[in-house]
C-alpha cells in the first residue's frame, strides 16, 4: 500500500468533523468559524442566530457537532438541543454560555448535552474541544463536574422514591467501577490511573457502556445510570 492509500484508506480521518455554529450574537458566530476554518479536519457547515432556526439546520446539514448558545430568542439553546437529539441523536451539542449556572448546566445535560464552554475559553481551545466532543469525551470542567456531582446526589435521593423501570440493561462490575468514576467528573486519564488500566481499555468500556445503554454520551449515561439506580451518589 502506498502512503497516499494509507492516508486515504485508514490512518487520515475520511471526513472532516461537521460543525454547526449557533449564537445569537454574528461577532461570536464569526469569532468561532475562523477559529475552526484554519483547521483541516473540521469544517463550519452551517450557522444560525436562535434556537428555531438550529433546529431546522440540524435536520437538513446533519452535523458532528453543534456549538449551541444558552439564551436565545425564540427558542433556547436547551430546548433546541432536546429537539435536536430526538432528530439527529448522533450529533454531540455543547453549550456556548457566559456563566456555569448550575441550573442550566444540568438541564442542557438532561437534555442532550455533551457538555459546556464558557465564552470567556481561549478561541484557540475551541477546535480541540470540538475534536474531543466528537471522540466522545465529555466537556465539563471540573467545577462544573462538582456542581452536576451534587446534582446527581440530589436527583439518586429522590429517585430512590421511584420503582426502577425495567428491564435494566447489565453493566459489568469494570464497567460500573468506570461509570462510578466518570460520574466524580474524571477524565480518561484520571480513570486509568485510578483503575490501574490503560486510557484506551477505558476508552472502550465507556464506549462499551454508551452501546449497551443506548446513549451517545458520558453524562447521558451517568443521569440514566442514577434515574435506573444503577448508580448511587452520596
Amino acid at each position: 500500500m502506498t502512503q497516499t492509500d494509507e492516508t486515504a484508506g485508514g490512518s487520515g480521518r475520511a471526513e472532516p468533523i461537521r460543525v454547526l455554529i449557533v449564537d445569537d450574537h454574528a461577532l461570536i458566530r464569526r469569532s468561532l468559524e475562523l477559529a475552526l476554518a484554519a483547521e483541516p479536519d473540521i469544517e463550519v457547515v452551517g450557522e444560525a442566530s436562535d434556537g428555531q432556526e438550529a433546529v431546522e439546520i440540524a435536520d437538513r446539514l446533519l452535523p458532528d457537532v453543534v456549538l449551541m448558545d444558552v439564551r436565545m430568542p425564540r427558542q433556547s439553546g436547551i430546548e433546541a438541543t432536546r429537539v435536536i437529539k430526538a432528530s439527529v441523536p448522533s450529533a454531540r451539542i455543547v453549550m456556548l454560555t457566559v456563566s456555569d449556572e448550575e441550573e442550566d448546566l444540568f438541564e442542557a445535560i438532561k437534555a442532550g448535552a455533551t457538555g459546556y464552554l464558557l465564552k470567556d475559553v481561549q478561541i484557540d481551545e475551541v477546535p480541540d474541544a470540538v475534536r474531543g466532543v466528537h471522540e466522545g469525551q465529555s466537556l465539563i470542567n471540573p467545577a462544573m463536574a462538582a456542581k452536576l456531582i451534587s446534582e446527581f446526589a440530589s436527583m439518586s435521593r429522590k429517585e430512590a422514591e421511584r420503582p426502577p423501570q425495567l428491564p435494566v440493561p447489565r453493566l459489568t462490575d469494570r464497567e460500573m467501577e468506570v461509570l462510578r468514576l466518570v460520574a466524580k467528573g474524571m477524565n480518561n486519564r484520571e480513570i486509568a490511573k485510578q483503575l490501574f488500566i490503560s486510557e484506551n481499555t477505558v476508552k472502550n468500556h465507556v464506549r462499551n457502556i454508551l452501546e449497551k445503554l443506548q446513549l451517545h454520551s458520558r453524562m447521558e449515561a451517568v443521569v440514566y445510570a442514577v434515574r435506573e439506580r444503577l448508580l448511587e451518589i452520596t
